[in-house]
């Protein structure tokens, strides 16, 4: 009775441990791969919330004249006939005629 209740035993505990570490995916490898799968969608979401961002853009520089027209501005400093250009320059940014000549030395 002893050794049929210790043979029982054993299977029971291959058993669990096959079912724990065995076979080709066990129990650590399914939740690794979980955790993976989860990673992953949050990395889908986010780069369809920034594909619909950059449509939405593409969208409105094709179509709203006004985007257009600031961004022109903007990036390319264009302006309207009879309108004048001023250019701000930071005041705390070194001048690059005024370079350290020590630094050439």
């Amino acid at each position: 009775m002893k050794i049929r209740w210790l043979i029982v035993s054993l299977f029971a505990l291959g058993a669990v441990y096959f079912a724990l570490f065995g076979g080709e995916y066990g129990y650590f490898d399914v939740r690794r791969i979980e955790k993976q799968r989860a990673e992953e969608q949050a990395t889908l979401a986010e780069l369809r919330a920034h594909n619909r961002q950059l449509k939405a853009r593409a969208d409105s520089l094709e179509k709203d004249p006004a985007t257009l027209e600031r961004v022109a501005r903007e990036k390319y400093g264009l302006i309207k006939p009879g309108e004048r250009l001023y250019r701000f320059i930071d005041s705390t940014a070194p001048h690059p005629d005024s370079a350290d000549t020590t630094a050439r030395r």
